[in-house]
Order: C-alpha cells, then sequence, then structure tokens
C-alpha cells in the first residue's frame, strides 16, 4: 500500500519554510504588504529566493530549479495560506512556471531561470469577463505579424498579479486553435489595470491587449496541454494555502475560546462552541488529507486530474466555514477590521472563485471520474 503522508526530510522543510514565514509575514507585515501599490514586500520576496528557493522549488534543475516536485510547493502553499502570505506565489511558481515546464525547450529555456530566481515574475492569463477557466472558451485572438510573432487583441480578467509581473503567458485564439503567447510587462497596446475586490492580500488585473505583440510559445494543442497542467498544478497548490489558512483560522479561534469568559466559564466550554469547533476540525483534516493525497499522487506520476478538483471542492468549502466560525466564536471583536479574523474570510472567499468555483470543481470531477 502506498504512503500518503510527508517525510521526514518534508517534515524539516516545512518547519523551515514556517519559521521564515513567521519572521516576514506576520500580521503587521500583512498589512504593511497590503497597503503599498506592489501589494507585497519586495524585500520579502527577494529573500524568499536567497533563503529558501521556493520560487523555483519545483523547476527542473536543467532550467535553474530545485528539481523537487509540486508535493515540496505544496508545503510552501499551506505555510504561505497559515499567514495570509502577501506575494505573486501562486501566480508565477504554480501556474506560470508549470506552464512553460510543460512546454520545455526554448521557451523553458528562456524564462524558467528568471522566474525560478524571482528575478522575473510571471503570471497566466487566461480568465475573461465571462468567467471561464478554459483556454477553449478564450475570445482574446491572435493574428500573425511574422517570425512567430503575433498581435493579441482581447481582455483578461482577474488576472493574479497582473499589474505587477514582468511576464505575461496569454491564452489567445488563432486560426488553428488556442495558443499560448509570452507579453513582456512594457509591451505596445498593453493595459493593465488593477481590480478591486474583496481581498486585500492578493492582487487581480484587468488585462486589455490592443494589437499587443507576443511570441507563440506552445501552438493549439501543445498550448492547452500546458494550460491544463499549469491549472492543475495551481489547483493543487491554492488548495494546500487554503488548508493552512483553514488551519490557522481554526487555531485562533479555539485558543480564543479557551480564553474569552461568559458567566464564568470559557465559551468553549458551551456545548454549542464545543461542537462546532469539533466538527470544523473534522472538516480542516478532510480538506487536509485530500490535498495531502493530491500533492503526493501528482507527485510521483499520478494523473491527479480528479483530486485537484475533489481538493478544490473540500477545501474552498473548509476555508468558508472556518472563517465565518472565526468571527462568530470572536463575537463583537471578529466584526471589526482591527481584528485578522476578517482578513481570513476575505481570502477565503475570493480563493473559492480563483482558477474556478467549487461548483465548477465538482462538475469536472463528475466528468473525470465518468459520472
Amino acid at each position: 500500500m502506498s504512503d500518503f503522508s510527508w517525510s521526514s526530510d518534508q517534515q524539516q522543510f516545512r518547519q523551515s519554510v514556517r519559521r521564515f514565514f513567521a519572521a516576514h509575514s506576520d500580521e503587521p507585515a500583512v498589512r504593511r504588504a497590503m497597503a503599498t501599490p506592489e501589494g507585497h514586500d519586495p524585500a520579502v520576496w527577494a529573500a524568499m529566493a536567497s533563503q529558501l528557493g521556493v520560487q523555483g522549488l519545483a523547476v527542473p534543475e536543467a532550467y535553474g530549479g530545485g528539481g523537487f516536485t509540486i508535493a515540496e510547493a505544496a508545503i510552501v502553499h499551506e505555510e504561505a495560506g497559515r499567514v495570509l502570505l502577501c506575494g505573486p506565489l501562486l501566480a508565477s511558481a504554480s501556474l506560470a512556471a508549470p506552464a512553460l515546464a510543460h512546454i520545455g525547450g526554448e521557451a523553458a529555456e528562456r524564462y524558467l531561470p528568471d522566474i525560478a530566481s524571482g528575478a522575473c515574475i510571471a503570471t497566466l492569463a487566461l480568465n475573461e469577463p465571462a468567467g471561464t477557466w478554459s483556454a477553449r472558451s478564450t475570445t482574446t485572438t491572435a493574428r500573425p505579424i511574422g517570425a512567430g510573432r503575433y498581435a493579441l487583441t482581447g481582455i483578461k480578467a482577474y488576472v493574479l498579479d497582473g499589474a505587477l509581473a514582468d511576464l505575461l503567458l496569454v491564452a489567445a485564439r488563432t486560426d488553428e486553435g488556442p495558443g499560448l503567447f509570452a507579453v513582456a510587462a512594457d509591451a505596445n497596446g498593453l493595459v493593465r489595470t488593477p481590480q478591486q475586490t474583496l481581498d486585500p492580500t492578493r492582487r487581480l488585473a484587468r488585462i486589455e491587449l490592443r494589437d499587443c505583440p507576443g511570441t507563440l510559445l506552445a501552438a493549439a494543442g501543445e498550448a492547452e496541454a500546458s494550460i491544463a497542467a499549469a491549472l492543475m498544478t495551481g489547483a493543487i497548490a491554492l488548495a494546500a494555502e487554503q488548508v493552512g489558512g483553514s488551519e490557522r483560522a481554526l487555531e485562533l479561534s479555539v485558543d480564543h475560546a479557551k480564553l474569552r469568559e461568559q458567566f464564568g466559564r470559557p465559551i468553549g466550554a458551551f456545548q454549542a462552541i464545543r461542537h462546532r469547533l469539533a466538527d470544523l476540525y473534522l472538516a480542516v483534516e478532510t480538506a487536509r488529507s485530500v490535498a495531502t493525497h493530491a500533492a503526493l499522487v501528482a507527485a510521483r506520476g499520478g494523473d491527479a486530474t480528479a483530486l485537484a478538483h475533489l481538493a478544490r471542492s473540500a477545501c474552498s468549502r473548509a476555508y468558508r466555514d472556518v472563517s465565518e466560525a472565526m468571527i462568530q466564536v470572536h463575537g463583537a471583536t471578529g466584526f471589526t477590521w482591527e481584528h485578522v479574523s476578517q482578513l481570513y474570510y476575505k481570502r477565503a472567499r475570493c480563493d473559492a472563485e480563483l482558477l474556478g468555483s467549487p461548483d465548477e470543481h465538482r462538475m469536472a470531477l463528475a466528468a473525470a471520474v465518468g459520472l
């Protein structure tokens, strides 16, 4: 029987990552970062690369990365979710990098080393105003202008760190089908507008392309496969983040229930709260099991597509329920801007819609298992 648990080396790596984030992404640091125009601290981003190498952790060694797997990357994302890390880790390391690694060849050689070192922030521009995370549904067009160059026209919506990225991987339709194109941040005809969302700890942008020059990285068929690989990796990484956020929100709720007293007793002694927290613990552990299983199956070369959809559905629900309960357990304090509960709640609500809603993942899961 296969062992789907973390190894001792992976557990030690987790402790190193947790110590790093505790020192660099505590609540005051999160609040400072989310108030900046960039939405993150570039010094922390650089330290993540130099001290932990997390931006290139799962990038093949041939392209300047650590040569590890999505399993180790999931550990980083889980710990990042615990502390509400502000930064383009999901966009650059777990969406753009896997797409390029799947393409391989000249595209990977050109872009992955800088992404792995943290020098280049990249993102995947796929979603459009209609809200579908699918290459086949893209309405952005690509018109050939010679020698692998195309003029792209269209709109992308809710692009992770789209206003910050140095490199955008844009899905657009050619006469042969959807393709994937590299667009530089300073390209003519590229208009990037930050989009205000509920979650201030994660930045999204609207991308408008007006005959914007782009370089073809993958043509029809290959592009769809690389985007699918990126979305699966991103789903597993995001599920891990949701587990981390759920776990930390539950810890804070339990700690408060032990200390806050009413009628001379800690509120955690009352059945209504005690039973609610026990139910949430079960939900978090279930979500953790599914997310861990998905990461380890993918890391071992198995088909984790169905598991990724299952993880996103389970983890979205667990994070939503725990973050809502966190506010209720903290009472009037939990409803204030000054309390961290509102940040976990907002992250939970927005994460649920990233890379596909829970309903979309359940439908995709049903299709994947033949229902």
